[in-house]
């Protein structure tokens, strides 16, 4: 494994009005921890690629070698007002959402990260499971090939608990296929497994050789270990298919009562331990 990574939501300001910190501030302390990588969430006030001049994204780069931290991948906010879905009827909204797909990954190739996750969108009230997802589709396919020249895979992630478009491993990987791309991979969350009552170490096996990233979260986006997760399974099977990957913590950014920083304390101490005892 490539090792340990933090996303960035918890220390921000989505999906929830949380405590909201400096990406400055969240380097510092994620690389005090001994993280060894930063997954950016592409919103206010971190990495809205909008937002940030030259001179912006030169300093982060800095700041993140600074700290000896890599980014290992780049997760763009869906929804909120803009809309963000790729999978919308409206084809303003659509072309709106990979235009800023394509500002994600040309931040994330400034930025030396590999990796942007691709979240498929929703299908809105009215419109054919089957059109949303063409939508998606033909919106993927067109970032890929956008990707490829910058070097950067696409992870398409099955988001059942916030979505009803990409849902299962199969649908993921599904999609990856269609889209004909060799730079499109999958990905798959602990949390999302969870919610659908399903084996998360299945997917590791189901998704296999495409398996590119994964985000570890226990029931209710709590830390590792603790809720109902079965990780050392999940762990046994990420070292039997030799994963290449990182394990990137995506925890407590549900709720306003979460501090980020025992979020971040407690994910990297529990998975820590158990690798050790996996070794």
């Amino acid at each position: 494994m490539k090792g340990i990574s933090f996303n960035t939501w918890v220390y921000s300001s989505f999906p929830s009005w949380l405590p909201s910190y400096p990406l400055e501030e969240v380097v510092k302390r994620l690389s005090g921890m001994g993280y060894d990588g930063i997954e950016i969430g592409c919103a206010s006030p971190h990495a809205w690629p909008d937002y940030l001049s030259k001179e912006r994204r030169s300093e982060v780069k800095a700041l993140l070698k600074s700290h000896s931290l890599n980014v290992s991948a780049m997760l763009p906010a869906p929804g909120g007002g803009p809309g963000m879905n790729p999978s919308s009827p409206t084809a303003e909204e659509r072309a709106f959402t990979v235009r800023h797909y394509k500002d994600v990954i040309r931040l994330a190739h400034e930025w030396e990260c590999p990796t942007v996750i691709w979240v498929a969108g929703w299908a809105v009230f009215g419109t054919p499971q089957k059109d949303a997802w063409n939508y998606s589709l033909e919106g993927l396919t067109d970032c890929a090939k956008y990707a490829k020249e910058l070097g950067i895979t696409m992870v398409v992630e099955p988001t059942s608990a916030d979505s009803n478009l990409i849902e299962t491993a199969d649908d993921a990987l599904q999609l990856a296929e269609q889209s004909g791309e060799d730079n499109v991979k999958v990905m798959f969350d602990t949390y999302h497994a969870i919610y659908r009552n399903e084996v998360p170490s299945d997917y590791v096996y189901r998704m296999k050789d495409k398996l590119h990233h994964i985000h570890i979260s226990d029931a209710d986006r709590l830390p590792p270990g603790q809720g109902s997760c079965n990780f050392d399974a999940v762990l046994r099977a990420l070292k039997e298919i030799d994963y290449q990957g990182y394990l990137s913590m995506e925890v407590g950014f549900h709720t306003r009562a979460a501090d980020p920083d025992w979020y971040a304390a407690t994910s990297i101490e529990y998975v820590r331990k158990k690798m050790t005892e996996l070794n």
